[in-house]
């Protein structure tokens, strides 16, 4: 959700204009669907309940600054699934998550009861009915046009329109906040990356138009805290909304040589530093990215079960040696409930390379926060899985991921990024302008 980049950047997008969704459509929205465009009742079994506005106030107990308390604490799992008895489930599960528990029969899913927290700020649901009958994907789908704060296609009529509506969901205004990252080795070893962070974000302000944008996304800056040897290296980000137009700026100050440099444009399959070669540029945040590469397909809209308040994993003092198990996250700090997904396929375009040849996302009808990808090799073969497990910031209101994962089946390794546990908690309220992201800025980080 909120890592945005670690080491690496990303690019751009790519479809002429779309038809808008008609005046009758797009009242639905607040009606039969949620204000972001899913289906507001429950379903028939009554396993996933009506949307009743989400978790948009803190709990009782809450103080600000506070590592968000579990509203569900108290909750015991409805069932767990683990290698013995997933068939009895399998219609519920994404292949990347049977992968899993068939090749480590102590894994586990604990699967609690569904709530249905994710919400946002009125505005953006005011932004998101305004965007319903006046997006539209431009430049090949590349960028967007005649939206601004709300999701952009809360109807969603392909692929590539769910896709945009994950990268323009709403994030908060700006963030200061510092995490950790590690790459778990077959044998359980790791080195932990802690970065500290500020994000600006462009799009979803209060009071943002579409002819305000100028074509920004939002601006990103890092400082490497620790270890030693890297603390004091940074980046600064300037992110285009469509990269086409205007590719991404990006300058990182290196501690060695105490300069600033322009970095060339990094996208796609280019591998970020310090990940042990576990994640490409463009899965930071789920996806992210040009689009331009794949061919995007809406599968539709199906039960499955996913992360869901994963409050558990996000508690203050947890140790991270706690979370960070040989092969996997530790599963009794995890949480998935059945919820309604959107199911997006990309599948690679001809005379492109990259080691994901298809990826299956799976969004929350709710937020439009990817929680699961499958990744597939050019012969077809599940090599991997993503996980994004979210929290609603019900602070804000916001939700998004706390703990975002890369699973590497092969090699039976994993990526981990949002160790937050021993840091201070997100501050939404960090005072930050466009300035702070200069290359003034960044070597003023650096020193």
């Amino acid at each position: 959700m909120l890592r945005t980049f670690g080491y690496l950047l990303l690019a751009g997008c790519a479809l002429q204009a779309q038809a808008k969704v008609d005046a009758t459509q797009a009242a639905r929205l607040g009606q039969d669907l949620t204000p972001l465009g899913g289906e507001r009742a429950g379903n028939a079994a009554g396993t996933i309940p009506a949307w009743d506005g989400g978790l948009a106030t803190p709990p009782a107990g809450y103080e600000p600054g506070m590592h968000h308390p579990d509203p569900y604490a108290s909750e015991a799992p409805r069932f767990v699934i683990d290698g013995k008895n997933l068939g009895q489930y399998e219609q519920l599960l994404t292949p990347g998550h049977k992968a899993l528990l068939q090749a480590h029969p102590e894994y586990k899913l604990r699967v609690f009861p569904t709530h249905r927290s994710a919400a946002a700020p009125q505005r953006i649901y005011d932004a998101t009915r305004f965007n319903a009958e006046n997006g539209a994907l431009i430049a090949g789908g590349n960028g967007v046009e005649g939206v601004a704060a709300g999701v952009p296609f809360p109807i969603p009529a392909n692929g590539l329109e769910a896709i945009w509506n994950h990268i323009l969901r709403y994030r908060g205004e700006q963030i200061h906040f510092t995490t950790n990252q590690a790459a778990v080795l077959a044998n359980g070893s790791y080195n932990l990356l802690k970065l500290e962070r500020d994000i600006y974000f462009v799009y979803g302000r209060e009071g943002m138009t579409p002819g305000k944008l100028e074509n920004t996304l939002f601006f990103y800056k890092y400082r490497v805290v620790a270890p030693a040897k890297l603390s004091g290296s940074a980046l600064v980000v300037q992110e285009t909304l469509d990269q086409v137009l205007s590719i991404r700026k990006a300058w990182r100050f290196n501690r060695g040589e105490r300069r600033v440099r322009r970095l060339p444009m990094l996208a796609y399959d280019t591998l970020q530093p310090d990940t042990n070669g576990l994640a490409t540029a463009d899965v930071v945040d789920s996806y992210n990215g040009a689009p331009d590469r794949y061919e995007w397909q809406l599968l539709g809209k199906q039960e499955m079960l996913v992360p869901y308040n994963s409050y558990a994993v996000h508690q203050k003092g947890i140790p991270y040696q706690q979370i960070l198990k040989t092969s996997y996250v530790n599963p009794e700090l995890l949480r998935y409930e059945q919820h309604r997904v959107w199911v997006v396929e990309a599948t690679l375009r001809k005379g492109f390379s990259h080691p994901y040849a298809k990826r299956r996302f799976y969004l929350d009808e709710d937020s439009w926060q990817v929680l699961a990808v499958d990744l597939y090799d050019k012969d077809g073969g599940l090599i991997g899985m993503q996980e994004s497990h979210p929290i609603s910031y019900y602070d804000v209101p916001m939700f998004g991921s706390t703990l975002e994962t890369i699973y590497d089946f092969v090699g039976d390794r994993y990526f981990v990024d949002g160790l937050d546990n021993n840091e201070p908690m997100y501050d939404f309220k960090a005072v930050l302008s466009p300035r702070d992201f200069t290359p003034q800025a960044l070597r003023r980080e650096g020193n």
